[in-house]
């Protein structure tokens, strides 16, 4: 994704000796302890290595989990700030608080070129903290351990945190490379896509892609519904759905998209087959049944091959694509297949194929496809959604200045 972009290194000076805080999304999957997609380390390592290579002394920051704003050895970074020194072939301090005595030791310990890891940002309630007053305090604290800020943690720009708003305000600050190649790509999804222009939705919720669906409506010549949210719509339309994921309170928005298509001229596809299975779980009992006769009792959880090629039929052409949610329960082999045939197509894309992030990213890794094989892999699916609903990001916002 490339390191900083030019105008910003410039922003900020001769960076030699300098302590730049960096926010990086680091926000990795473990289990037991172990880090079992690293997708995330590895999308941070051009900019730290940038920062690195001119002589900086780089304080990274991160998130991981949830905590409730107080220390939790399950979300420690320890494991992160293993990886990210392998990864970076060089070892990276690691502060075991975030603005205490071991990030003031660990900082003032770095020689120009070294890298250090805060422990998890969010061990401090400022972080998080919905009081101007609070997170700001945090900020300061924060503040103090750097010269200069750079904004790389693309999945978190969403967010008014301290880490990620409210130092930016504090200290000269810059846009990452990582976050810089985030929004032109965006921008090239909502500005000037080239067409024609197809948009595959999925993952669990229809009420999750509310704001993206109504963007984008308009906006694309395709939109492709599969995931769990795909029998909302299917039951708008009055077909049975067994005991399949269902928002009953979004089936007359599902109505609307459906009628809005229509009259705007953007081919909207459902699923013609899923895969069910008595019971969620439960792999021995799947088979494919046509949408419009799901057995009752029984619960969807893939679209169905027949789909899989009918998608790829409609990605055939674009020259443009986003896809944000996979088609099915990827993480069992008997509900991949949706979220395969998806991913294949994409990588086949003659244009610009971009991956929304989340569940999807994971997805591709999982699932073995060359992440080199699509036009980009998106850090952040929330932050990704966000934009392409047209709502301002607090920590892009920030830095315009």
């Amino acid at each position: 994704m490339g390191g900083l972009a030019a105008s910003d290194v410039n922003r900020l000076g001769d960076l030699t000796g300098k302590r730049v805080l960096v926010r990086s999304d680091l926000n990795v999957p473990l289990d037991d302890g172990k880090i079992t997609d690293d997708g995330r380390i590895r999308a941070s390592l051009p900019t730290i290595q940038e920062l690195a290579a001119a002589g900086a002394r780089v304080v990274v920051m991160a998130h991981l989990g949830r905590p409730k704003g107080a220390p939790d050895p399950a979300y420690s970074l320890a494991p992160v700030a293993a990886r990210l020194g392998e990864l970076l072939g060089t070892p990276v301090a690691f502060a075991t608080d975030t603005v205490g005595d071991s990030a003031t030791a660990t900082v003032a310990g770095l020689a120009d070129g070294q890298v250090a890891l805060l422990e998890n940002v969010r061990f401090n309630a400022g972080e998080t903290s919905k009081d101007d007053a609070e997170r700001g305090a945090f900020a300061d604290q924060l503040a103090t351990l750097g010269d200069a800020f750079v904004s790389d943690g693309f999945g978190v720009v969403h967010r008014k945190q301290a880490s990620v708003y409210d130092v930016a305000q504090r200290l000269p600050h810059a846009m990452g490379g990582l976050v810089a190649a985030e929004i032109d790509v965006l921008e090239r999804l909502t500005e000037r896509p080239e067409r024609p222009y197809v948009v595959v939705l999925g993952g669990s919720k229809v009420s999750d892609k509310l704001g993206v669906i109504d963007n984008l409506l308009g906006k694309a010549d395709k939109l492709l519904i599969g995931g769990g949210m795909l029998f909302t719509f299917l039951k708008a339309q009055g077909k049975e759905i067994g005991t399949s994921l269902l928002e009953e309170d979004q089936i007359p928005v599902c109505l609307d998209y459906l009628e809005r298509a229509r009259a705007q001229g953007v081919e909207l596809l459902l699923p013609v087959d899923v895969v069910v299975a008595d019971k969620f779980g439960d792999e021995a009992s799947a088979r494919v049944v046509a949408a419009d006769a799901i057995p009752a009792g029984t619960v969807g959880l893939d679209i169905g091959p027949e789909s899989g090629r009918l998608f790829a039929a409609a990605l055939a052409d674009a020259k443009t694509v986003f896809w944000n949610g996979p088609m099915g329960v990827f993480e069992q082999p008997a509900f991949a297949e949706g979220t395969r045939a998806v991913a294949q197509a994409l990588t086949e894309v003659d244009g610009l194929s971009v991956v929304g992030g989340g569940d999807s990213a994971a997805a591709v890794r999982q699932l073995g496809f060359d992440e080199d094989a699509f036009g980009h892999i998106s850090t952040g699916g929330g932050a990704s959604l966000e934009y392409l609903e047209g709502k301002t990001l607090p920590g892009i916002d920030v830095l315009k200045d």
